[in-house]
């Protein structure tokens, strides 16, 4: 019997070692500086403001704008009049009391969302992503083993190593799991949005 896949969500892993002792580095007096100014808590996450106008981080922007590029191109989608922007690129970190989470949400206002680990293991918090089709939730059937990922699933979670990420279409309801505090969690985060270049020429003007 022919398959024919339709309506698909796909993850994009990724590797780069090679930015993390640098990231690190950038972002150590960020996260440094909101834990000075707050009072460590259970449940805490420290949040920078957005970072897509800092110079700093211009290596990582041209890389994710390319690769969102080759994602969006690869789906089907037509980019020849539209410019990606980055509208909104920030570093977290979980609080060392744990119980820091992120509840279930998408980015309804950009297309491709991602994030970058730098500091995790297997003992800390991890996204879980789920199926975003309502109609399929709605009278959704027993799987044989959750443990598997298949046309049943409804629910993803992988655990990623420093310097590894993942580029995901924003639409996609993720989370990030209770973390324990026991190991330090920090990540990058950023969205980005297909924006149409008559509207770009525009706010130019």
């Amino acid at each position: 019997m022919e398959k024919i896949n339709l309506f698909t969500s796909t993850l994009y892993p990724f590797q780069k070692k090679d930015w993390l002792d640098k990231l690190n580095t950038l972002t150590n007096p960020i996260i440094n500086n909101l834990k000075n100014k707050t009072k460590d808590k259970f449940g805490h996450i420290y949040h920078s403001e957005n970072l897509n106008k800092n110079n700093n981080f211009e290596f990582i922007y041209k890389h994710i704008l390319k690769q969102a590029n080759n994602i969006l191109t690869l789906q089907g989608f037509d980019l020849k009049n539209h410019k990606l922007n980055i509208t909104s690129f920030w570093v977290q970190e979980f609080s060392s009391l744990g119980g820091s989470h992120h509840s279930l949400h998408t980015h309804y206002d950009s297309h491709i969302s991602g994030f970058y680990f730098l500091k995790c293991n297997q003992n800390t918090s991890f996204p879980i992503f789920e199926d975003p089709r309502n109609g399929a939730l709605m009278n959704k059937l027993p799987e044989k083993n959750n443990k598997n990922i298949t046309d049943a699933s409804s629910q993803i979670h992988i655990k990623f190593n420093p310097g590894s990420g993942v580029f995901f279409n924003s639409y996609l309801p993720h989370q990030f799991t209770v973390d324990n505090g026991r190991e330090p969690f920090r990540f990058i985060h950023w969205n980005i949005q297909a924006v149409p270049k008559e509207k770009e020429m525009a706010k130019d003007v």
